[in-house]
C-alpha cells in the first residue's frame, strides 16, 4: 500500500511535531553520513529544535574549527573577525554600565556630586532616604529576632532551673529569681560559685543555721554549702 504524500505545513500538534523532527533529524544525519563516507566530504549540520534544543552533526574527519576555518577559505567571509568586533561592541557595553554603576556608588557615598544637577540630587536624595527606611527596618528586625532568641533562652534557663529545684525537692523559692529561700529572713540562698578555670561549674545552696539568725561572726561559722550540681 503506497503511503500518502505529506501536506508541508507547520504540524500544529506540538507531540506529533516534536516526533517528526526527531525522526527526520536522525534521518537526515543518516544521509550525511552516508555522503560522508561515499563521496569523502565534509558535512556539518547544525539543528535547533522548537524547544531550544541544539542537535548537531560534523564529519568524523574534522573538527567545528576547522569545518569552519574551510568554509571561511571557500566562501571569502571573515568570520572570526566579525564575531571578534561583536565581542569587542558587548565589552564596550559592558564597560559603560559598569562605569556608571560605579559612578553611583560613588554617589550615594557623598562624591562625584560636582556635576549632578538640582534634579537628579532630589532624586538620590529621595533614593537614599528609601534606602534608610528599608535599612532601619531590617535593622529592627535583626534587634527583635535577637531579643526574641534571648527570650528564649531566659525561659530555657528558668525551666532547667524550676526542673533542678523540683529533682532536689527545694521549696520556698522566690517565684521571679528562685535564688532565696525564706525570703523574709534570707535563711537560705542559692547560686554560682566563682568562676575557677580548673573546677566544673556548680549550683551550691547556702544555709544558715537558725540559732544565729542575726550574728554575722556566728552565721558565718554556720554556714553550710550544698552542692546541687557537680
Amino acid at each position: 500500500m503506497a503511503r500518502g504524500k505529506i501536506q508541508i505545513k507547520k504540524i500544529e500538534n506540538s507531540t506529533n511535531r516534536q516526533v517528526t523532527y526527531s525522526k527526520r533529524r536522525n534521518g537526515l544525519f543518516k544521509k550525511a553520513n552516508e555522503l560522508t563516507v561515499l563521496c569523502d566530504a565534509k558535512v556539518s549540520i547544525i539543528m535547533v529544535s522548537c524547544t531550544e534544543k541544539l542537535h548537531e552533526y560534523i564529519s568524523p574527519s574534522v573538527t567545528t574549527k576547522q569545518f569552519f576555518d574551510q568554509y571561511q577559505k571557500a566562501s571569502g567571509i571573515d568570520l572570526w573577525n566579525s564575531h571578534y568586533e561583536k565581542m569587542q561592541e558587548e565589552m564596550r557595553q559592558l564597560k559603560e554600565v559598569n562605569t556608571n554603576l560605579r559612578t553611583q556608588i560613588r554617589q550615594r557615598l557623598g562624591d562625584c556630586l560636582e556635576n549632578v544637577g538640582f534634579e537628579e540630587l532630589l532624586d538620590l536624595e529621595k533614593e537614599s532616604q528609601e534606602a534608610v527606611c528599608i535599612i532601619r527596618e531590617r535593622k529592627l528586625k535583626v534587634i527583635g529576632n535577637k531579643l526574641e532568641t534571648c527570650k528564649k533562652k531566659v525561659r530555657s534557663a528558668q525551666d532547667v532551673y524550676k526542673k533542678l529545684m523540683h529533682e532536689f525537692d527545694i521549696r520556698g523559692e522566690d517565684p521571679q529569681y528562685g535564688m532565696i529561700e525564706d525570703a523574709g529572713e534570707y535563711g537560705a540562698m542559692y547560686g554560682y560559685p566563682p568562676h575557677n578555670i580548673d573546677a566544673a561549674p556548680r549550683i551550691l545552696t547556702l544555709r544558715l543555721q537558725p540559732d544565729h539568725p542575726n550574728n554575722l561572726h556566728a552565721a558565718a561559722s554556720a554556714l553550710t554549702t550544698y552542692a546541687l550540681l557537680g
